[in-house]
């Protein structure tokens, strides 16, 4: 399974963005999907994550400015507005997949990443 993340981009202060993140492969099933993100000199934080059933849950600090989508083709989506200086970070998307193998039968399910991409909000 393999997520290919974009739309990362340098914004002002109070712009949007909106990030996507579309998983391909031989994918048996997606479970959880979501985004992390990476400021320098911090650890990995979760940002927002989405079940299967379409259930939500953020951090704090994104609480009604982000919001994050899904489609059936599993794509899942970020849309933030309001950015501030502090969202400044590399997003990663993960998305917890069982793979396809042959006969019919599918791995255990595993968390697997994106690329990353950068945004970056300037004051």
């Amino acid at each position: 399974v393999q997520l290919q993340a974009s739309g990362g981009g340098l914004v002002q202060a109070g712009g949007s963005l909106r990030l996507s993140c579309a998983a391909s492969g031989r994918i048996f099933s997606i479970n959880d999907m979501g985004w992390y993100r990476q400021a320098p000199g911090k650890q990995r934080e979760l940002v927002a994550s989405i079940t299967r059933d379409g259930n939500t849950n953020y951090a704090d600090s994104v609480k009604g400015r982000f919001t994050i989508s899904r489609d059936s083709k599993n794509t899942v989506y970020l849309q933030m507005n309001s950015l501030r200086p502090e969202d400044t970070a590399v997003y990663y998307c993960i998305a917890a997949s069982r793979e396809l193998k042959g006969w019919g039968k599918a791995t255990a399910e595993t968390n697997y990443w994106g690329q990353g991409t950068l945004v970056t909000v300037s004051s």
